[in-house]
């Protein structure tokens, strides 16, 4: 009897949410006692709210009860303490990883043993007694402990999903998916035609460049004392060029297909969705399922005509008439044409900037692409970021998240152009014609993706940026900044212009489409320009 006495004086005076024995207690309006700290922590999370309500009964208390400690309880807890009263037995059953803990312990939570529907609470033992006891808690509906409670509120009325929710949601809803499943099948044949269309150049690519290797063989033959290196040099060149036309070729073809299979299996899974009896899981998975990936842009596919290397073999032709000009690396009818198809012959690299001049390009920019808060002028080869929008019409390749532009000038071959800039800090950039206009930082801001080179130039240093890694850089600061590309050879080159050029960063990778020159800008009034070089 005195076990059972004492026992029941560790309930009496032990507060509902830590489960310990009162510290600094205090009773609220409703006649519960808990902890001053305990109760104070469940009304500041509460506060938003702008009701407060207890943790046992739920009765709500407008404005907030001021919390003042019930001494005669404080003197009852202490005079019990002395006695060796101690709190409630630890061994709780407290939430581990895999459990669902208590949503109404503070500190170490215990394992919840019930879920109701109706608070969207979980509760431990002792917490969901007011259920079990108080008259409106006794309606609502108690289930296994869960972490997906949310899933019963319904979208549309924001409150506890009620049966004719989810008839009225699958109502709606599966009239979607007809619609998704009818766009599915019409895009199937259409992408099943696009893979055979790839295949058809595939083989092209392969006879033609199979073709173009058997002539410059032939040719260089007859010229095998002088030419036999250059003979290797072009074979190569083409077989080069074949691996990347067939890669890029193949690389679309394969991801048609495997638009083609998602696009199936997304319609087998609608088509199961679509039979389910089971309205929340219907509901649940709908979204997910019915979002599909954007078509491929058919116009990336475009079938040129049968002829790929056939003006490699022109041009050598015409070359064994002009021996004496090649072996001088004068500029002949054989590199403009392998030009053309992007196959171009190794030269030295330039030297001196006299020798970089040689390559110099006049580069404008594209209106289309700048930011509308930067200007153009000097003939669109300068721009300054303002704090002002400018008048630019709506266009698909302008940039809207950065503050940057690309030329009008597509680069290939061998280029090299200089960049005047003032102020606190820009980019000189290079970039493809791909990289993104509209998304999120890191894909659109050169430098921050795989599809960009960018060299920032501050007043006093220098970092290069590529994939969203930064390498400092040093150098001596300069205003005028010199960029020399060698598409063919994956060479990229920043130099420090001044009385002397200098060497800031050099690049060598695989460029995979042709590059424009690009600039960013993060401060107003900070300008930068393409010269006009000499």
């Amino acid at each position: 009897m005195a076990q059972k006495g004492a026992q029941l004086d560790r309930e009496t005076f032990s507060c509902s949410m830590c489960l310990d024995l009162l510290k600094d207690p205090v009773t609220i309006p409703c006649g519960h006692s808990y902890c001053m700290s305990c109760i104070k922590t469940h009304w500041d999370e509460e506060d938003k709210k702008k009701t407060h309500s207890c943790p046992q009964c739920r009765q709500t208390f407008t404005p907030r009860p001021v919390l003042v400690k019930n001494t005669t309880l404080a003197v009852l807890v202490e005079e019990l303490k002395k006695t060796g009263l101690q709190a409630t037995p630890a061994d709780h059953g407290y939430a581990g990883p895999e459990d669902v803990a208590c949503d109404f312990c503070t500190g170490r939570k215990l394992k919840a043993l019930k879920s109701c529907l109706v608070c969207l609470v979980s509760y431990c033992e002792k917490h969901l007694q007011p259920h079990y006891d108080v008259p409106p808690f006794k309606k609502h509906k108690l289930v296994e402990p869960s972490e997906k409670l949310q899933e019963n509120i319904c979208s549309r009325h924001d409150e506890v999903m009620k049966m004719f929710c989810p008839a009225a949601e699958r109502t709606e809803r599966q009239r979607e998916l007809e619609v998704s499943r009818q766009n599915i099948q019409q895009r199937i044949p259409d992408r099943e035609k696009d893979v055979k269309l790839l295949q058809q150049q595939v083989e092209a690519i392969n006879r033609s460049a199979d073709k173009a290797v058997e002539d410059s063989e032939k040719i260089f033959t007859e010229l095998i004392r002088l030419i036999q290196k250059r003979s290797s040099d072009v074979k190569q060149q083409v077989r080069s060029k074949q691996e990347t036309e067939v890669s890029r070729v193949k690389e679309l073809q394969e991801k048609l297909q495997q638009e083609v299979t998602e696009l199936k299996r997304k319609d087998a899974e609608l088509k199961q969705l679509s039979h389910t009896e089971d309205h929340n899981h219907f509901l649940h998975n709908y979204p997910s399922l019915s979002r599909v990936r954007e078509s491929t842009d058919s116009s990336s596919i475009n079938i040129r005509p049968l002829r790929y290397f056939e003006d490699v073999t022109a041009a050598l032709s015409e070359v064994r008439d002009q021996l004496q000009d090649v072996l001088r690396e004068k500029r002949t009818n054989i590199s403009l044409r392998v030009t053309e198809v992007d196959v171009s012959l190794p030269q030295p690299e330039p030297k001196t900037r006299a020798e970089f001049l040689k390559y110099s390009r006049e580069i404008t920019l594209d209106p289309n692409t700048a930011n509308t808060k930067l200007l153009l002028t000097e003939g669109n080869r300068k721009g300054t970021a303002m704090s002002q929008h400018q008048s630019y019409s709506s266009h698909p390749e302008r940039f809207t998240t950065c503050c940057q532009v690309l030329s009008r000038e597509s680069l290939t071959g061998r280029c090299y152009w200089e960049v005047e800039w003032s102020g606190k800090g820009v980019k000189v950039a290079v970039a493809y014609k791909n990289i993104s206009r509209a998304a999120s930082w890191n894909h659109c801001r050169f430098g921050f993706n795989d599809k960009s080179w960018a060299l920032y130039c501050h007043i006093n240093s220098y970092n290069f940026w590529y994939n969203n890694v930064q390498t400092p850089v040093s150098g001596p600061p300069s205003s005028r900044v010199g960029v020399y590309l060698d598409h063919r050879a994956g060479f990229l080159s920043f130099y420090s212009i001044s009385e002397t050029m200098t060497l800031l960063n050099r690049v060598q990778t695989t460029f995979t489409q042709p590059l424009y020159a690009g600039l960013q800008f993060y401060y107003i009034n900070d300008a930068a320009e393409f010269c006009k070089v000499k």
